[in-house]
């Protein structure tokens, strides 16, 4: 182990130190790990020293450490380079020279908060806020649970921020991945996100995470998800954990997440945050190299001799109030009462590791485990010349040489925690068990195998509770429900009495699935995951939003840029054939509205008459809304084309009559009035809606909508998949389309779809011997896709010299070009009006004025 010594006087300063390093590290390989954690991979002690003298500190790895642990699964050429705090305090004035020595001889960066910020951010928001509330418990009264401190939270951001800036000090953006581990840290990535936005980032939840209905109740719960969000890869345990997480955004940030050959993934401003399921596992080579240790050997003769013709059942827990040691007990002191016949042959070994926390449900929690200990052995144990103890309590630390030896010599290991996020525990049993346990041990076993042949028959015994992350993938262990006492004994007599044949073929499925999948596969996979998702971003164009915790990332294709009106005016005045075609809510009209049916200003009518006054031109509004509210809002516009309920019905001008989106030749068809599906539709639709609280169906003359946005998020989607694939079979044979979109399912005539209206406007310009030269197309919103979609399709086969796709706001689109909002949009129909008609330039001020009240009520509404 390498050892820390003093610094000489004349030894470079911290900054000297880390500059080197990273000039270092970009020369020697391709990519560096920063991998950062709430403690560092270290032991650190201090030598001896007077008091008023400067003591010398002493470091060593930490082998039971998951961070110095899972650099087993990178690559041999990767530098990893740990940034965390040390367990043990150090004075301000010996800082400096501490951080340049771990840095020097370990590749560690450490963090040295102030002690009362990091005293309010661990016991504080960590242990008495998130941990409680992570494992499900509510601060329902002041002893249950923590109550929300804001000067808790406050510093649990300063720490966050202290950790984000020693990153800062080391990173090499471009090169390096970040590596953040457990709920200590799950501000940082916002930090990291907000100074380098292209950042490489990967984070992995150690503990579980609750239940939408629990999480929603912290008040800070979307500061925290958004954070968690600016990741470019998430991990959990569980499925669980996973869909709570997934649930919560869902409910409240109104996010949506995709299955894609086996990756999840959330579309958040343009990226796409990876979800990583995968439970952690154990080294196998250092539990391997400690089974070999000759304290370990003897260990396991010396505690073989203690046992000898007893069964052992064995629990390790931290002394810890979600670990259920009280029921474990209770359960055991079951066993014994109901089954006499294991009395004087059963031994139930707890150990007990130190509690890291503090308060009095810890005392509470260790009378009790003292009293029914106490109570076990009064009742059922015996003295005389081979004293009998049921139940042996350690509580103390138990070195791992001394675990494995209790691994070795137990029948079966019990592991009955309330809520759990992982538990390694039955991973290390099963392995140490790999080796057999001693003869004598097979003696009580109904099986008829001899004890010589047992040993070599590796077998073990698991019993877990359902509620820790790693029993869905030990599917041979007796899982229990460790509030129910009398199921638990009752699995404990079952696992002691079950045939060897039995035990052996449980032992070896589950061997093999922990032999197979160890830490080192655990990170392998996950670093995999993170290249993957990361692969993208030196492509990638990003600029950030927001203020503070709520800062986030919008990722856009590199192509993509504002649209210029000088850019825009200048092919206008060369073109002598166009089209333009515009959405109307939310890209000439605000989407949401005080009234049910807004009429647009005068102002942009007057735009789009004198656009429409150009005989070079062909101005069409494309909506959903339908053709009424449309013919009423636009009656002023003669010649003003529109399109509604995307595109089904169309008229060319105010005096021409609807017709349906079919075009054949030079000819519209008459609109199509054989709706009779909507006769099968609207009793199914009908029967979701009053069984779905806060749904409703809309009506359109060609389409009907059923809607679920104000529904409960998950039993809406719920339900929306449901109503889907009941309307697809019912309306199997019918000439519809049955889609689902953004809280909605609709069924439409097949075929209809806004991109199909661009494609059918720009052939009836051709025929009429007018092909467009000049193509503009502006909207907001996922229907709109389709029009940018078709554009882009029609290009690669026509001859349009320019084409101008074109979305409001800064978001992903198949569009190229964007504006940031319908006043901007306004005030580039404003330029090409100025353009076909320069009178119309001198009304450009006042449009100006009436479209900043526009904006106004766009703000009031957070549109």
């Amino acid at each position: 182990m390498a050892e820390g010594e003093n610094r000489e006087a004349g030894m470079k300063c911290k900054g000297e130190v880390q500059e080197a390093m990273v000039v270092r590290s970009s020369d020697d390989c391709d990519h560096r790990m920063l991998i950062v954690g709430h403690m560092l991979p270290l032991k650190a002690t201090r030598g001896g020293g007077a008091e008023d003298e400067k003591s010398s500190w002493s470091f060593a790895w930490d082998e039971d450490s998951l961070l110095l642990q899972l650099k087993a699964g990178l690559s041999k050429d990767m530098e990893v380079v740990y940034i965390g705090c040390l367990k043990e305090d150090v004075k301000s004035n010996e800082q400096e020279e501490v951080a340049a020595t771990l840095l020097e001889s370990f590749n560690c960066v450490p963090a040295f908060p102030p002690a009362d910020v990091r005293s309010r951010f661990y016991h504080g928001f960590c242990k008495q806020v998130l941990w409680p509330l992570f494992h499900y418990m509510l601060p329902l009264s002041p002893e249950n649970g923590g109550r929300f401190n804001r000067s808790y939270w406050q510093a649990y951001v300063s720490v966050n921020k202290i950790f984000a800036d020693k990153v800062m000090e080391v990173i090499s953006p471009d090169e390096d991945y970040v590596w953040i581990h457990d709920y200590h840290l799950m501000l940082l990535p916002t930090f990291l996100r907000k100074r380098f936005n292209k950042v490489r980032l990967g984070f992995f939840l150690h503990s579980p995470f609750p239940s939408s209905e629990i999480y929603r109740t912290l008040p800070v719960r979307h500061e925290i998800l958004r954070a968690l969000l600016n990741a470019d890869l998430i991990g959990f345990h569980t499925f669980d954990y996973a869909r709570h997480f997934l649930s919560c955004c869902i409910r409240m940030l109104g996010l949506e997440y995709k299955s894609k050959r086996g990756y999840i993934g959330l579309e958040y401003y343009g990226r796409t945050v990876g979800i990583k399921i995968l439970p952690v596992g154990i080294h196998m080579g250092q539990l391997h190299a400690n089974l070999q240790l000759p304290e370990t050997e003897r260990c396991i003769r010396e505690l073989t001799a203690e046992f000898r013709g007893k069964i052992v059942l064995l629990g390790v827990d931290d002394m810890d109030i979600f670990k259920g040691i009280g029921l474990k007990l209770l359960a055991f002191e079951q066993l014994l009462h109901q089954h006499s016949r294991w009395r004087d042959k059963v031994v139930f070994v707890q150990i007990v590791n130190p509690p890291r926390g503090r308060g009095k449900d810890l005392d509470v929690l260790q009378n009790e485990a003292y009293t029914v200990a106490q109570r076990i052995n009064e009742e059922f144990g015996s003295q005389g010349q081979e004293e009998y103890k049921p139940v042996m309590l350690l509580e103390r630390h138990v070195p791992l040489y001394e675990r494995i030896a209790f691994y070795t010599i137990a029948e079966c290991c019990v592991v009955t925690a309330v809520r759990d996020g992982m538990n390694l525990i039955p991973y290390e049993y099963i392995a140490c068990r790999e080796g057999g346990g001693p003869p004598q041990l097979a003696s009580f076993s109904s099986s008829s195998t001899t004890p010589e042949a047992a040993a070599k028959k590796k077998k073990s015994m698991l019993i877990l509770s359902e509620f820790i992350g790693c029993s869905p993938s030990l599917s041979g262990a007796i899982r229990v429900n460790p509030w129910n006492i009398e199921a638990v004994a009752e699995a404990m007599n079952t696992a002691i009495k079950l045939p060897d044949p039995e035990q052996h073929m449980r032992h070896e499925k589950h061997f093999r699935y922990v032999n197979t999948h160890d830490v080192a596969y655990w990170s392998r996979s996950f670093m995999g995951d993170l290249e993957r998702t990361c692969k993208g971003h030196a492509r990638r164009r990003c600029y950030g939003i927001g203020f503070g915790l709520g800062f986030r990332v919008v990722a856009l294709d590199p192509d993509f840029r504002r649209l210029r009106t000088d850019l825009i005016v200048s092919a206008y005045k060369k073109s002598g054939s166009r089209a333009i075609l515009l959405d109307y809510d939310g890209t000439v009209m605000p989407q949401t509205s005080i009234n049910s049916n807004p009429t647009p200003s005068p102002e942009v009518l007057s735009v789009l008459n004198t656009l429409c006054s150009d005989p070079k031109n062909f101005v069409v509004i494309v909506s959903g809304r339908g053709r009424q509210i449309l013919d009423s809002c636009f009656s002023s516009c003669e010649k003003l084309g529109l399109a509604a309920e995307h595109g089904y019905f169309y008229r060319w001008n105010r005096d021409s009559e609807w017709a349906t989106w079919r075009w054949q030749r030079e000819e519209w068809d008459p609109p199509m009035v054989n709706f009779e599906w909507k006769e099968v539709v609207e009793p199914v639709m009908q029967q979701y809606t009053e069984s779905t609280d806060g749904s409703y169906i809309e009506w359109k003359e060609s389409a009907m909508v059923w809607h679920h946005r104000d529904a409960d998020p998950d039993f809406g989607s719920w339900q929306a998949k449901e109503l889907l694939d009941h309307l697809e079979s019912v309306l199997a044979n019918q000439p519809v389309t049955v889609k689902s979109g953004a809280h909605i399912v609709e069924v439409k005539p097949k075929g209809v779809s806004k991109g199909v209206v661009v494609e059918e406007l720009l052939a009836m310009m051709a025929v009429k011997g007018a092909p467009p030269d000049f193509v503009l197309c502006i909207g907001d919103d996922r229907s709109d896709e389709d029009m940018f979609e078709s554009i882009a399709t029609t290009i690669s086969c026509s001859h349009i010299a320019e084409v101008f796709a074109c979305t409001v706001g800064q978001k992903p689109s198949k569009a190229k070009y964007y504006l940031d909002d319908i006043m901007e949009v306004i005030k580039l129909l404003q330029g090409l009006a100025a353009a076909s008609d320069p009178a119309a330039a001198a009304a450009a001020p006042y449009m100006h004025s009436s479209l900043s009240s526009e904006h106004t009520l766009m703000t009031s509404l957070h549109i």
